[in-house]
């Protein structure tokens, strides 16, 4: 026999609770082995030139997520078993994990927020290093070198150039961009590499935001559960 009352509704809204914490985590690994295998943002951020390898801030993020997708996967198992068990062992680590997994959470929420804009400008930096030298080197190895950097962030952005195409473009430059019937795609890479990167962490912040909502829902309820479990006449 175990608990009753509102003692055992509380249970069993756990339960779902957890099963949903289960399944975003489930959703949260996905989401973030998609965003670290992702042709656009690997095809640019695996680029070298010259030694230098292109800004992996954005890959932080990521492998962050992934450790958060797969400890809700485990600590939504724990919860699911724990208040089907009624267990109070059980439930105070799920909520001891819980409150970790919330703190961690907030502070590469504080960490994410102060940096939104430094995965953009790592890769703009990036971007106009190698124009800029390309611009200046004459015809040879380096130069194509240059170029083909600069044509896969042409080809897979539909870009050209710091500010699209203008007299500035010498003509090997203009050789670099994308064409769309015909005519040289007109919009500048700068923009294109924030809308990207933007919508990037977009995603992970609304991912984010829920999955911290789901959890004050969970130590609320578990920690009501345990309260009850302690409080009943059967234990």
């Amino acid at each position: 026999m175990g608990v009753e009352g509102c003692t055992k509704c509380i249970k069993y809204m756990l339960f779902f609770f957890n099963f949903i914490f289960w399944l975003a985590g489930c959703v949260i690994l996905g989401v973030s082995l998609w965003l670290r295998h992702d042709e656009k943002t690997s095809s640019l951020l695996g680029l070298k030139y010259e030694g230098t390898e292109a800004p992996n801030t954005f890959y932080i993020s990521v492998y962050i997520l992934i450790a958060v997708g797969a400890v809700m996967m485990f600590v939504g198992f724990l919860g699911c078993y724990g208040a089907i068990q009624e267990s109070q062992c059980l439930l105070g680590t799920f909520f001891t994990c819980l409150v970790i997994l919330f703190a961690c959470e907030v502070a590469a929420g504080i960490w994410g927020f102060l940096n939104k804009d430094r995965i953009s400008k790592d890769v703009i930096g990036f971007y106009d290093t190698v124009y800029d030298q390309g611009s200046q080197l004459s015809p040879g190895e380096k130069r194509e070198a240059a170029a083909a950097v600069l044509k896969v962030f042409h080809e897979t952005l539909q870009c050209c150039g710091k500010s699209g195409i203008n007299s500035a473009l010498t003509g090997w430059l203009t050789d670099l961009c994308p064409k769309k019937d015909s005519l040289a795609v007109n919009q500048n890479c700068h923009s294109k590499i924030k809308e990207l990167f933007s919508e990037k962490i977009y995603l992970i912040g609304i991912a984010a935001l829920v999955v911290a909502v789901i959890m004050i829902f969970e130590m609320i309820f578990s920690m009501v559960l345990c309260c009850g479990i302690r409080n009943s006449p059967v234990y």
